[in-house]
């Protein structure tokens, strides 16, 4: 074929190899991966979900088009001290979560590990509270623990 970049022939496997090998870098997740970049820029250092001290309650304004309060916590990390804004989900979570209370964060799951939906600069969520399930807190199954 005339005009075709590859190495054609019955030698060629090498070098079609090493040319593939060489475009990878152009894919995004590739690179994030092979750099390990989520590990080393993630403050939950590549772990599902992290403990933390809620240092403050934060209220955080929602993007346009949007307009609403966001409730949050600032969170700091027990494994390397990084702090962390923490979204509350559900009607009320506010009221279960007290300063100096230890949480469990998790990821909200947002593009590539942006920000997600309406919130700036959230990328976490809360899901426990000393020990117990934030959603049970709110459908009234279980009390809070007084520590």
């Amino acid at each position: 074929m005339p005009g075709s970049k590859s190495p054609k022939g019955l030698y060629a496997a090498r070098r079609l190899k090493r040319k593939r090998q060489k475009f990878r870098w152009s894919d995004l997740h590739y690179k994030r991966r092979a750099l390990n970049l989520a590990k080393k820029v993630d403050p939950l250092e590549g772990a599902p979900m992290a403990r933390g001290i809620v240092i403050e309650k934060v209220g955080i304004e929602s993007r346009q088009p949007n307009s609403a309060v966001r409730k949050c916590v600032r969170v700091q990390l027990i494994k390397n001290g990084k702090q962390v804004t923490a979204f509350l989900p559900g009607d009320g979570a506010l009221n279960f979560v007290n300063e100096h209370d230890e949480v469990i964060i998790e990821r909200i799951g947002g593009p590539e590990g942006r920000a997600y939906g309406d919130l700036p600069g959230v990328r976490f969520r809360v899901i426990k509270v000393n020990g117990v399930s934030l959603i049970e807190l709110l459908r009234g199954r279980k009390q809070k623990p007084i520590r």
